[in-house]
């Protein structure tokens, strides 16, 4: 029998706040875990959809992308893993009788939470042009209107296909497959709002744009950084790897404007004595100014070359722009960097002797990197600190960009990116007889920017929530509004869902928890970890309602009924049994070479990885690149604060699971913004008064986010902090990283004006 939802939309502009508080991370709240899970899926549903999660022979949690090790516990999964599984699996339905009652206009005033609650989408949806409500359509009609729409686009580039990292490798490829048999590499996707950066200065620096770390990498270690990412939140497993790397000696540096639960205490849930105990990760808290990273790791390079502690034969044999790198690092300033940072010259000099006592270092790091006008060239200079030391493809030590989403990094794999190497297109032209597009696509940003100018029409959303994850919250909701349809393949409502073009469709697919059956027998898929691992994903549910298809189907038939009989693609072999994409894959991309076969052992395979597998560095240069780009860190007028917006712990991206973020002591709402209480009393922000958000960028556009409630809180001098999707109306479109145009939504400037 179904759940039910909740009835209303709960007020989200009143949140009640507690003194500031840091519980323990890892305190797996298990009763509470528990109840959400019942409440979403019942008892029964429960134990046997939870013990598959993570498991060799289960599915592949739909939340972060963080490996699984070769023994794998019976509980193989994180608080957050858990509501994310329970509200795919959940038994509430949203179907055709939920759209007749709420038409557009009252789905448009719902929060995220509330319509993230309601449950899975039953059959496809219809909004015609005109109309008020979504309305049932059939898939063969659906199809039809998909295909009008494209064949009558005067161009294909005035398409756009968008990826979530949730899609699996077997429907990314045959996607992209898709999209550029018909004739675009308008191929934007969810990297290019997160980890984009890191891609751009990993390719430049070593040559491939992955981390270089396994996680017996981790385990092994001497020194651990940890900067601009919070574990505790975002990649809750993360922590049992770094108290295990702790428990065999290794030092944890974290880097961070605000302190964080999981680095200050982490109780493992999975043993009694780390339930009972805990584990202090952190050994040194460098509590930094909001975009002051650079300035931090360029100082610490100085600091290394002053005391002759790099590896010269690595250096010599394996790098170059060593010279030009050096002369730059030497001219750094300690006074510039501690303003830049806002820490001590002790913070900073304990850093320094923690990297030089370390023979195996590991740099990770996730957003609080990458969503700068100077990411590009921050992870650069963290690249510099390693190669200093000879700490790329030796054991223990390497590069860690934390991806997020499940598979957002085996999607690229696959060839979802706008911008592809010739060498694939090559590859994927040969196998299929193909001539795919050479001129580069639109990336998120490009996206939104054509809609907005009427350069694009359409947009084919692969999953996500796209206008919920985007900047700029008004421009990217008008510049939807302007095409003339809009397409999400979903599992639940979301946002994007209530905000169209004129014509809209909605596609329920089946999610990881469901079973996968086609003509050719039950099917499994694919995801690739945040480290190279490649393994299989089989759901044990029966699908939500018997009108789902798969994602995989769901592109098969739109190819078959877009590009007719001109493709000689075997659509229809390739929607009866994946392993027939898999024989492709394995014929195009490097690495999955006898992909059938590889992934059909317990635990998957470990793809190819030249920087840390041979030192062989794939760039321009043959070798691994030193660089030496001018520092940079925001600068603040008076009177404002830098903003950065950040998820809460009931969150993840998008999707709401909750009101509550029980490790910064705040429940019952989200529109709360974060304030060291010595700028807020220079600021005249009494704790809990209400102040609207003003952003300011040199557009001199003003963009507001109104009611926030203001919250005395730990974080750096001149910072602040409020969580997204509320806050990225205040994040400029045009405000971006320079070379990767990842949004910057990590440091804007805000002033605060009564509510």
């Amino acid at each position: 029998m179904a759940t039910k939802p909740p009835a209303g939309d709960p007020v989200q502009d009143a949140p009640q706040v507690a003194p500031p508080k840091h519980a323990a991370a890892g305190l797996p709240a298990i009763g509470h875990t528990l109840k959400i899970a019942q409440q979403q899926m019942g008892l029964a549903r429960t134990a046997r959809t939870l013990l598959k999660v993570n498991q060799k022979d289960g599915f592949d949690c739909p939340g972060c992308a963080w490996p699984e090790g070769d023994k794998r516990h019976t509980a193989e999964f994180c608080e957050n893993g858990a509501k994310a599984v329970a509200e795919e699996a959940t038994l509430r339905r949203v179907t055709p009788e939920f759209f007749a009652a709420h038409p557009l206009a009252d789905l448009e005033t719902r929060s995220g939470y509330w319509l993230g609650q309601q449950g899975r989408i039953t059959q496809p949806m219809y909004l015609a042009d005109g109309g008020d409500r979504y309305e049932p359509v059939s898939w063969e009609r659906a199809f039809a209107i998909i295909a009008q729409e494209l064949r009558a686009l005067d161009s294909p580039d005035e398409a756009l296909f968008y990826t979530s990292g949730r899609t699996s490798n077997e429907a990314a490829f045959l996607f992209q497959l898709f999209v550029r048999e018909f004739g675009t590499n308008n191929l934007p996707d969810c990297s290019n709002m997160c980890h984009e950066s890191s891609g751009s200065a990993l390719n430049e620096t070593i040559g491939i744009g992955k981390g270089s770390v396994s996680l017996e990498d981790l385990h092994q270690a001497d020194l651990i950084i940890v900067a601009g990412q919070n574990p505790g939140t975002n990649h809750p497993r993360m922590l049992s790897a770094l108290e295990q790397a702790k428990s065999a000696g290794a030092k944890i540096i974290s880097v961070n404007p605000l302190p964080e639960a999981g680095m200050e205490r982490f109780k493992n849930p999975q043993t009694p004595l780390g339930m009972l105990k805990g584990t202090a990760l952190n050994d040194l808290f460098l509590q930094i100014r909001i975009g002051g990273d650079q300035a931090l790791f360029r100082l610490l390079n100085k600091l290394v070359l002053e005391a002759g502690a790099t590896d010269r034969e690595f250096i010599r044999e394996h790098t170059h722009g060593y010279e030009e790198f050096a002369a730059a690092a030497k001219d750094t300033d300690w006074a510039d960097t501690l303003t830049a940072t806002g820490l001590s010259r002790p913070d900073i000099e304990a850093a320094l002797a923690m990297i030089l006592a370390s023979e195996r270092t590991i740099v990770c790091w996730a957003m609080g990197l990458t969503q700068h006008k100077h990411s590009v060239a921050t992870i650069r200079e963290v690249v510099n600190l390693l190669l200093l030391r000879g700490n790329i493809g030796r054991p223990g030590a390497g590069v860690c960009p934390v991806r997020g989403h499940s598979n957002v990094q085996g999607d690229r794999t696959m060839g979802i990116f706008e911008r592809p190497a010739p060498a694939f297109l090559d590859a994927l032209d040969k196998e299929f007889g193909i001539t795919s597009p050479r001129e580069h696509g639109f990336d998120v940003v490009r996206s939104i920017q054509a809609l907005r100018d009427g350069e694009a029409k359409v947009l084919f959303a692969m999953g996500g929530n796209f206008v919920g994850a985007t900047p700029d919250t008004e421009v990217t909701e008008a510049a939807i509004r302007r095409a003339s349809l809009t397409v999400h393949v979903s599992t639940k409502l979301n946002r994007s869902h209530a905000v169209t073009g004129r014509r809209a469709l909605i596609l329920p697919t089946l999610g990881r928890t469901d079973k996968d059956v086609q003509a050719g027998g039950k099917q499994f898929v694919t995801v690739e970890d945040s480290m190279g691992m490649v393994h299989s994903s089989r759901g044990n549910l029966a699908p939500a309602s018997p009108h789902l298809l798969s994602e995989p189907a769901i592109v098969a038939r739109m190819a078959r009924a877009v590009l007719g009989e001109a493709s000689r693609t075997p659509w229809e072999a390739f929607e009866r049994d994946y392993a027939a994409i898999r024989d492709r894959i394995s014929r195009v991309v490097p690495g999955f070479e006898d992909f059938n076969a590889r992934v059909a052992r317990p635990g998957g395979f470990q793809l190819p990885h030249a920087p840390r597998d041979e030192r062989r560095f794939p760039t321009k240069t043959g070798k691994a690149n030193f660089t030496a780009a001018p520092v940079e860190y925001p600068r603040l007028p008076a009177g404002r604060l830098l903003l950065q917006t950040l998820r809460s712990h009931d969150q993840y991206n998008t999707t709401i699971y909750g009101l509550d973020d029980r490790y910064r002591g705040i429940t019952g709402g989200r529109r709360v913004v974060m304030v060291n209480p010595e700028d807020a009393a220079e600021l005249g922000l009494a704790d809990g008064s209400y102040t609207d958000l003003v952003g300011e960028w040199r557009d001199g556009v003003e963009r507001r986010a109104p009611g926030f409630r203001v919250v005395h809180y730990p974080t750096a001098r001149g910072c602040a902090a409020a969580y997204y999707p509320e806050t990225n109306v205040l994040v400029p479109l045009d405000s971006t990283a320079d070379t990767s145009n990842t949004p910057a939504s990590k440091s804007v400037v805000v002033r605060f004006e009564p509510a």
